[in-house]
């Protein structure tokens, strides 16, 4: 989704429409001011407050906080009671299966899903519908719950005035872009829970994130507000109405993409490069200061950018910025060294306290980053990480029959019958509670507490900055953070490295056993077909470079879960998300909601890379298939490219194309590299037009978001490196022999113990049908290595292998 050319625009045509410039929703008309506390998902950051799209001159008082310093210092936590037997309310979200949904059940708002029903109702009695957006792990979701939602007071005006919708923005990703694109353009931030009031036309007409339930500072709150909109309709809705088709009007013309003849070139990577090398921070690495977000569409880019040629300083200088950034992450806080994974973000500069919620499409995407520093390096302290991961979404996420849920909350009960939540309770320590569990246990006249807390730097008044937590629930406490490495610890108590691995080892066993008797954060039992998509690879990637054949086989049972419960055989089409009953049974709900375009672009990824760790057709078979329906569903023949949602659901009153790689990498990024990929695999004849359709739309898609890439390179890192991979073509490589011939795999894993980005690896066995054209039947195993639109001869060898592969990929 366009996000900053589109608000920029908005902003621009906002100011020459006398419609939006004199609408006021305050009675002095001034904009109300919105606190920004939110839960940022994704990792934009708006420091700086663009012009709204109301007529507004009024700037924040000093005393409030802008949007970074609200993700930094999250608030405490939300009072949380056992829910009685017999709810007191009850609303239309009780039938839902979302968790996000389920939460909201027994509010006294009458809230409604997303439905005909509810739309249809806000036309029948010409309301204005309220529509509230978030997500079962959003810390500032469940504040504004306990504040607003649940106050009588405030849900009497919003049920007599509004039609009130809730929204979970991950089982409808296209709505929340298309919302969160107006709040973004109108407030200069965004973020969850996001507010928005939209006419009987789902028009948005205005938007926030959280609002306080009462006035602050001399600024309205949420109550004030909802008098104030149902005032203004009751008044003038014809203003309202003419408003919102101005708005969106402004967001069609804003998100348009240009029609371009001329691919960008080089200038565009060496751009991309450049500018994260301007934002990266040397000292503890990430792009950028606090707060920090593992950003792995640009990891993904700088690796791709040195495997072109590992012998170019500016590649190097690629390859450290990575290696550097990974190292400190998994050395910080937001890396779970007791429970494994790693959290959203760091709320601080050194990566030590983080926003503890734990996502799917994280772990996913860090196996793959993780994977090529691995393959960069052969440095085992990076596979250790990659079997971290692992073990973390297998233990903790994972339904017993293979797919994944969604994430875990960051906040949690500190004890067992307390009243309220905190934030990061599973996982923080007090010093006198370690020093309760380890200092009896010795080695070399040391204890392993004098040694853990050294290495982990811990303190006993604890080792969080003071003001980290708005109520104190940091105050003595501990984050596990390593700043230097095992080596210093091993120096200052004179052991050998098998001594302090085990002392870690038994002290990490210890306080595991003890952190699991906590009280757990919340899971989100939700599952989407898009990040199980990411974890499949994740998978594969992590099988192949670690030759661990059981990743390879989580991968493969992933993807027949998915088979089995996201996809229709009949249409050949996905479902975007399914459930767990109680029972352990998986639902898809009433009304199944069809997959978007981030489901199809990235299982695709996720069948290819697992058709390389597997040589398994059935998986290159099936990802042809749905890259057919995905052009069928998304694709713009006119300009190129792909809508985020297909045009069957009238209520989706602009189709967006999401031009930026943030905490997920964008559809078309991703699309972009499955097409090329598929373009070779395509290549069944020797004529030259072999795969040229997949390669036409590839260019045809690069060419819609030119400009964007030219302008803005480091906005789609993910594009630009399919813009690299169609400049220098993928690194071909073909192996023929039997499959169960000892030189067979040799050759493959050679091919696998490589950093190839982009590369398609296939193998033909005689006794099999041909994967491409060039397959051969032979007495000996050999290779086949195109690069660069050349192929070589063919090798047998595994050192004349290694030295096809480890040329330089870009073209001279």
């Amino acid at each position: 989704m366009p996000y900053n050319r589109a608000t920029s625009l908005l902003r621009r045509l906002s100011l020459n429409d006398s419609k939006l410039k004199n609408f006021g929703t305050t009675q002095n008309n001034k904009e109300i001011f919105l606190p920004n506390h939110i839960c940022n998902q994704r990792d934009f950051c708006w420091t700086i407050r663009i012009s709204t799209l109301f007529n507004n001159n009024l700037n924040p008082p000093n005393n409030l906080r802008g949007l970074c310093d609200n993700i930094i210092k999250m608030s405490a936590p939300t009072t949380e009671q056992t829910l009685p037997d017999k709810p007191k309310f009850t609303n239309k979200l009780g039938n839902e299966k979302s968790p996000y949904l389920l939460q909201h059940a027994n509010n006294p708002v009458n809230w409604y899903p997303w439905c005909q029903e509810a739309l249809d109702k806000a036309k029948q009695q010409n309301k204005l519908i309220f529509l509230s957006v978030g997500y079962s792990t959003c810390h500032w979701c469940h504040v504004m719950e306990k504040e607003s939602f649940e106050n009588e007071d405030i849900a009497k005006i919003m049920n007599d005035n509004f039609i009130n919708i809730k929204l979970d923005r991950e089982e409808r990703p296209d709505l929340d872009r298309l919302y969160m694109l107006f709040v973004m353009a109108t407030t200069g931030s965004g973020g969850w829970p996001m507010s928005v009031f939209l006419t009987p036309e789902l028009k948005p007409i205005k938007g926030g994130t959280y609002y306080p339930p009462e006035d602050r500072f001399g600024y309205p709150g949420f109550k004030t507000l909802l008098r104030i909109m149902a005032d203004k309709w009751r008044q003038n809705s014809k203003t309202l109405m003419d408003m919102g088709d101005s708005v969106i009007e402004h967001i069609k013309n804003a998100t348009k993409l240009d029609i371009n003849t001329s691919l960008p070139g080089e200038v565009t990577w060496l751009r991309c490069v450049e500018k994260y090398m301007s934002m990266y921070e040397p000292e503890f690495g990430g792009f950028g200061t606090a707060p920090k977000f593992p950003h792995v569409p640009a990891f993904n880019f700088l690796f791709h950018y040195y495997a072109r040629d590992k012998y170019d300083p500016k590649a190097k200088e690629c390859l450290n910025m990575c290696l550097h950034t990974l190292t400190k992450m998994a050395k910080g806080g937001i890396h779970d060294h007791i429970s494994s994974g790693f959290a959203r973000y760091s709320t601080d500069n050194h990566w030590q306290v983080p926003h503890f919620e734990k996502m799917l499409y994280d772990q996913a995407q860090l196996a793959v980053a993780y994977t090529d520093a691995y393959l960069a390096t052969k440095d085992e302290f990076f596979a250790d990480v990659i079997r971290d991961i692992i073990k973390y979404v297998n233990t903790d996420l994972r339904h017993e029959h293979g797919g994944y849920y969604s994430a875990e909350d960051a906040d949690s009960y500190p004890s067992f019958g307390a009243q309220h939540k905190q934030e990061g309770a599973f996982y923080v320590w007090d010093y006198d509670e370690l020093k309760n569990l380890l200092s009896d246990k010795l080695i070399a006249d040391y204890s392993y507490l004098d040694i853990f807390c050294h290495y982990y730097n811990v303190e006993e008044d604890g080792n969080v900055s003071p003001g980290v937590g708005n109520k104190g629930e940091f105050d003595n406490k501990n984050v596990l953070i390593v700043y230097g490495g095992e080596e210093d610890t091993m120096e200052k108590f004179g052991l050998t490295k098998v001594q302090f691995r085990k002392v870690i080892s038994t002290c990490r066993e210890i306080l595991f056993e003890v952190q699991q008797k906590r009280p757990r954060p919340h899971l989100d039992s939700k599952l989407l077909c898009s990040w199980n998509g990411l974890m499949i690879s994740g998978l594969a990637r992590a099988g192949q470079g670690l030759e661990d054949k059981n990743y390879v086989d989580d991968a493969i049972k992933t993807a027949n879960f998915i088979k089995q419960n996201f996809y229709c055989t009949d249409s050949k089409s996905l479902l975007h998300s399914c459930y767990k009953e109680e029972d352990g049974s998986i639902t898809c709900g009433e009304v199944p909601i069809k997959g978007f375009l981030d489901d199809y672009a990235f299982l695709i990824r996720g069948l290819l890379d697992l058709y390389e760790a597997s040589l398994d057709m059935e998986w290159l078979k099936w990802a042809r298939d749905l890259q057919q329906k995905q052009n069928d569903l998304f694709w713009d023949s006119d300009v190129g490219g792909y809508y985020t949602c297909s045009d069957e659901d009238d209520s989706v009153i602009i189709r967006l194309k999401e031009d930026q790689d943030s905490a997920e990498p964008a559809g078309n990024s991703v699309a972009c590299h499955n097409l090329l990929r598929l373009a070779v695999y395509a290549d069944r004849s020797p004529a030259p037009e072999g795969g040229q359709k997949e390669r036409d739309m590839a260019k045809k898609l690069l060419l819609a978001f030119s400009q964007r890439l030219s302008d803005t390179p480091n906005a789609l890192p993910e594009m630009v490196s399919a813009l690299m991979l169609y400049n220098d073509s993928p690194t071909q490589v073909l192996i023929s022999g039997p499959r169960s011939d000892p030189r067979t795999l040799e050759l493959v894993r050679v091919v696998r113990s490589r950093l190839l980005p982009g590369r398609v690896l296939a193998l033909t066995d005689p006794n099999e049908a041909p994967v491409l054209s060039r397959s051969r039947n032979v007495d000996v195993p050999r290779a086949y290595v195109c690069r660069r639109y050349a192929c070589s001869l063919p090798v047998t060898d595994v050192k004349q292998l290694e030295t096809l592969l480890d040329e330089p990929a870009m073209l001279q």
